[in-house]
């Protein structure tokens, strides 16, 4: 595989992995050359929970892409979501030696990785660290800190924490498929690349991603990711219920959710009937498609509630905080029939059903250009960005499995070291990245 202009995005689902390979055209558009996809067996509210499962599956889903694109997979970018994560505001300095000389991304790069260092609760490490708005030498509202003079650089950022064993289980089962780890981006990060358009993000939007087993929130604002939340119920919980409240097996409560799931109750008669086959020769069901609408619309209620919740708690009702473009829904749990006029019932925001065409080519087929693949398509989008001239810095910076004690780290030499680096280096920053993740997963073996 041409690594230059070609990337894979691994997603790792509660229902679902994808395997996707993409490629930049001439046109700036993502190209997709192949995907897979499997059942998810190994996971649950997106945390790994089964290794032996885990890694079936995503050599299933690789092995599908291969088939279907003639490619040989060699690395990936892996997205990680679940109820492990959390995110926090946090302000940091540093003083620069020399004032007469102007800003530039190594002084960007050494105070995120300060924001790096910061003592997390045991077990937790940071996986993102995203500037928002800067301050040099007193002066306040700075959005490109680079070219300017200054002693002091200032930022807040907003830091997504997680799990470090989470982390690692996916590093292992990524790595025992046969694969190498080229970087790993949050979710609703990866879902929102796919998804917004700038123009959006600048206005002010809430993203919505529902997937299986979780729901990810992403708010943008002045072109900024200013908060970020994972909520740990999705789409299963839904089939859940409609399996006790119907009395089916799964199989058959997840194909009623499908083809005659409505969230607002309303729509259907009290004469519309769907019959289920019963088990082994028992009599078949009759459940009116009234009764489905009111337990799916019970707990999307619940889940938009809580969506809502992270909103108001990030104060959109503030005026310089107002999400002018509103709410944005997608993955899988976004197909959901009247889904968007409940969350504009309950919120009062505009909202629309996302697909990932915005950035890709136009004779991408229908298949995915569907909700349930906004994931992969970003996370093949965040990997080929980040190998575009000019994109180190403003490149999420990822973390690293530190092989001498085990903790997530910046993959980033010393201040020192950085101080001196050319941004022609930028590449070796992922190379070396990966190379310390892969030492890490051999060491424990």
């Amino acid at each position: 595989m041409e690594h230059d202009n070609i990337a894979v995005g691994l997603d790792i689902g509660t229902t679902k992995i994808v395997a996707m390979i993409g490629k930049k055209n001439d046109y700036g558009k993502m190209e997709i050359l192949g995907i897979g996809k499997s059942k998810s067996l190994g996971v649950h509210r997106g945390v790994v929970n089964n290794i032996t499962q885990t890694i079936k599956s995503i050599q299933q889903a690789v092995q599908d892409a291969e088939t279907s694109s003639g490619m040989k997979i060699g690395e990936v970018v892996v997205g990680i979501a679940g109820q492990h994560i959390r995110s926090l505001q946090h302000s940091d300095y540093i003083t620069r030696s020399n004032s007469d000389e102007v800003i530039d991304e190594d002084d960007i790069e050494r105070l995120c990785n300060q924001v790096h260092k910061l003592v997390m609760l045991p077990g937790e490490e940071i996986i993102h660290v995203l500037p928002q708005d800067y301050k040099v030498d007193g002066q306040a509202e700075v959005k490109e800190p680079i070219g300017m003079y200054g002693g002091r650089l200032e930022a807040n950022f907003h830091v997504v924490v997680g799990q470090v064993s989470s982390i690692r289980n996916i590093g292992r089962c990524v790595k025992s498929a046969g694969l190498e780890l080229s970087g790993i981006t949050l979710e609703p990060l990866a879902s929102a690349n796919a998804v917004l358009s700038q123009e959006e993000k600048e206005a002010g939007v809430a993203l919505i991603d529902i997937g299986g087993g979780t729901t990810d929130l992403a708010i943008f604002k002045d072109g900024i990711i200013r908060h970020t939340a994972v909520i740990p119920f999705g789409g299963n919980v839904i089939t859940e219920d409609i399996k006790e409240g119907c009395s089916i097996i799964e199989k058959q409560a997840e194909l009623l959710k499908i083809k005659f799931g409505s969230a607002w109750p309303g729509e259907n008669k009290d004469n519309e009937i769907v019959s289920i086959p019963g088990l082994r020769g028992r009599e078949p069901k009759e459940i009116t498609l009234k009764n489905l609408s009111k337990i799916i619309h019970a707990r999307v209620v619940e889940i938009i509630e809580q969506v809502y919740l992270e909103i108001k708690n990030y104060g959109h009702e503030e005026q310089k905080k107002k999400l002018i473009a509103g709410i944005v829904l997608t993955g899988g749990g976004a197909q959901l029939k009247h889904l968007k006029q409940l969350v504009e019932y309950i919120s009062g925001m505009d909202t629309r059903i996302g697909y990932p065409n915005e950035h890709l080519a136009g004779d991408s087929d229908s298949e995915t250009t569907s909700p349930m693949y906004a994931t992969a398509v970003g996370l093949v989008l965040s990997s080929l960005n980040k190998r575009e001239p000019g994109k180190g810095i403003k490149a999420i910076v990822e973390s690293e499995m530190n092989s001498e004690n085990g903790s997530v780290q910046t993959a980033v030499q010393d201040e020192d070291e950085a101080d001196h680096r050319a941004p022609k280096d930028r590449k070796r920053f992922f190379d070396k990245w990966a190379e310390k993740f892969k030492e890490f997963l051999d060491n424990a073996e």
